[in-house]
């Protein structure tokens, strides 16, 4: 018998009960479902925590003051500063860009509106190409203004709709404690991140400005150092390289703990993405559970099968079917309700998965959810489905191409 043939005989046996066949394949549609759902659902995680690391800059390094023990109580070291910094972007082979981080906190007042920003950074020239970020309109300060110290920035989006709404804020100005800055630059927009927090409400300006005139320091100290590797591979090599550098410039010896921390974001990305992988994967098995049971319900049906059709068997081996016939034919009726209950189960958990997203996205502020559909986990579904099929319908199937034809005619 032909596997054509064979095909047609299993749909027309599978028409003839389609409650039963229809109540067979539930299971495995509910365990194909879950799991589609749980793995898109965790893909698309995945991609916000990527994306949102991608968001912070190019291959960042971030360099942070280290801690020390004085009198039981810790305390935070002040040891970076912006000659670091500009040592770490000349000596370090993997190093593309380098800047310090001086923070600040105060209102900016323009006219008679006034606003406080979340972020308040003093900068160099290269922060923008560390964060890889553009700019909407304007330029960027140059190096001669952080040497002079200029009283210049650069601001976000959100505070020119706060501040300057329908005025273009190029070359205005505005005072941040009562000394006038001129607006030289408007980053382009970023949005939220995936907490809900406004990467737009930011101020930057030269950090010699911050640490002089807002802060009153005359001290070379920055708050922490952010790089930019030359490319992903070269990230590891990069925190070595600056963590070799800093322990030579800040004369620690071999053994003697680091007063600063160097951290790369790609391992922390990569962590972020072990959990949610493994969270996906045991929701996933939990959710496979249901693919057992629908392939329990697949094997119990076709053993009622098998009885309720030995005189059909018995008629078929009478007329020259084989043994290796009937076991074809049983074998893929079990199979077709499995990949039937797959094609569902897969449909069903993609718009499970896209009402989940929606209703994540409508319900919280941050940076939206994308739906992701993976092709590795649709196939790998089909694949799973058919392989219950085999699995659970091999003993029926065996059984019934194990009758002896005379008995099976016999049969009432």
């Amino acid at each position: 018998m032909s596997l054509l043939l064979t095909l047609r005989v299993a749909l027309r046996a599978l028409a003839k009960n389609k409650m039963r066949a229809s109540l067979t394949v539930l299971g495995v549609v509910i365990g194909i479902a879950a799991v589609t759902t749980m793995v898109s659902l965790g893909q698309s995680a995945s991609s916000l925590v990527q994306g949102q690391f991608e968001a912070l800059g190019s291959n960042v390094v971030m360099v942070f003051p280290g801690n020390r023990q004085r009198g039981g109580v810790m305390q935070a070291n002040v040891t970076l500063t912006a000659r670091d910094s500009n040592a770490i972007a000349q000596d370090c082979p993997s190093i593309r860009a380098s800047s310090p981080l001086v923070g600040a906190s105060a209102q900016v007042i323009y006219g008679s509106s006034n606003f406080s920003p979340r972020e308040m950074y003093g900068v160099n020239g290269d922060y923008l190409t560390v964060r890889n970020w553009p700019l909407r309109s304007g330029e960027f300060f140059t190096e001669r203004d952080v040497t002079s110290a200029n009283k210049v920035c650069v601001i976000g989006y959100t505070l020119v709709a706060k501040l300057f709404q329908t005025t273009n804020p190029i070359g205005e100005s505005i005072r941040i404690k009562n000394i006038p800055f001129r607006v030289i630059g408007v980053l382009e927009k970023k949005g939220a991140n995936m907490v809900g927090q406004d990467q737009d409400n930011i101020v930057l300006m030269p950090y010699t400005t911050v640490r002089k005139r807002l802060s009153g320091s005359e001290f070379d100290n920055v708050n922490a150092i952010m790089a930019s590797a030359r490319s992903t591979q070269s990230m590891s090599e990069a925190q070595n390289e600056i963590d070799q550098l800093l322990a030579e410039r800040h004369r620690i010896q071999p053994g003697e703990p680091r007063d600063y921390v160097v951290q790369n974001t790609t391992e922390i990305a990569n962590i972020f993405g072990v959990v949610t992988g493994t969270l996906t994967l045991m929701l996933s098995a939990i959710a496979g559970i249901s693919l057992l049971v629908g392939g329990v319900g697949i094997m119990n049906i076709m053993l009622v099968s098998v009885t309720e059709r030995t005189r059909e068997i018995g008629i078929r081996m009478a007329v020259g079917a084989s043994s290796g016939d009937i076991l074809r034919q049983f074998l893929v009726e079990a199979v077709l309700l499995s990949c039937i209950g797959g094609v569902i189960g897969f449909s069903l958990g993609i718009g499970a998965s896209i009402g989940v997203v929606s209703l994540i996205n409508a319900f919280t502020s941050g940076t939206p959810w994308k739906h992701e559909v993976s092709i590795v986990a649709a196939v790998a579904a089909f694949i799973f489905a058919a392989a219950v099929g085999v699995f659970f319908g091999y003993y029926p199937a065996r059984r019934a191409s194990r009758l002896d034809p005379i008995e099976a005619l016999r049969y009432e």
